[in-house]
């Protein structure tokens, strides 16, 4: 596969090339060598492409993950304690997950465990890959990295899409490309508050 566009918000693909530039040397690496011709094995099933033959993002991402453990991106989780309380989880922030429940305890609230998880990190730097429905991305940008960002833990993103080209040769509803930066375009300069970097592939 390939890399046809990237999109580098609030310096995400700068801060990769000057502090991690041989986790950017990985990412390029894998992509291209994932054989996207190798998963085109779904017959549809769809009403519009019924008996084509079609790109298997299940197959595609076995293969990002194959490939991607390889080389120790690691799945990782950000826990945290929730309420209902609005001022309390204002309060409760930026706090490690012990003072959390400690200060919702302490006010007489019940906590509510939750957490967020990235499937590849790696020296603070977390990867989604991306082929599944449009709801899902938006989820990654604008609360996935984000949690992981402010929980210290990622000091970039990096989100993998299909470039409208794939994704037409896809199931209907996946996300792509050129779409989610539009999303993120028309949100301002400064949001989501995370560096990251978008990547569109192709076969």
């Amino acid at each position: 596969m390939n890399i046809i566009e990237t999109y580098s918000h609030l310096n995400g693909l700068e801060f990769l090339l000057v502090h991690k530039p041989h986790l950017w040397g990985e990412i390029q690496d894998v992509i291209s060598a994932i054989d996207g011709e190798a998963c085109r094995n779904k017959v549809s099933k769809e009403k519009r492409k019924k008996g084509q033959l079609l790109y298997s993002p299940v197959d595609m991402n076995k293969a990002f993950k194959s490939l991607l453990s390889l080389i120790d991106w690691e799945e990782s989780r950000v826990s945290y304690w929730v309420t209902k309380d609005e001022k309390l989880i204002r309060k409760t922030l930026t706090l490690t997950p012990e003072k959390q429940k400690q200060e919702i305890e302490a006010a007489g609230d019940t906590p509510i465990y939750s957490y967020n998880q990235t499937d590849f990190v790696k020296e603070r730097v977390a990867i989604e890959v991306q082929l599944g429905k449009y709801a899902f991305v938006a989820y990654d940008l604008f609360v996935k990295h984000i949690a992981f960002y402010i929980g210290d833990q990622i000091d970039v993103g990096i989100e993998i899409l299909p470039m409208k080209s794939l994704q037409s040769q896809m199931s209907s509803g996946i996300a792509y490309y050129e779409g989610e930066l539009y999303n993120v375009i028309r949100q301002g300069r400064g949001v989501p508050a995370v560096p990251l970097v978008l990547l569109g592939i192709d076969v």
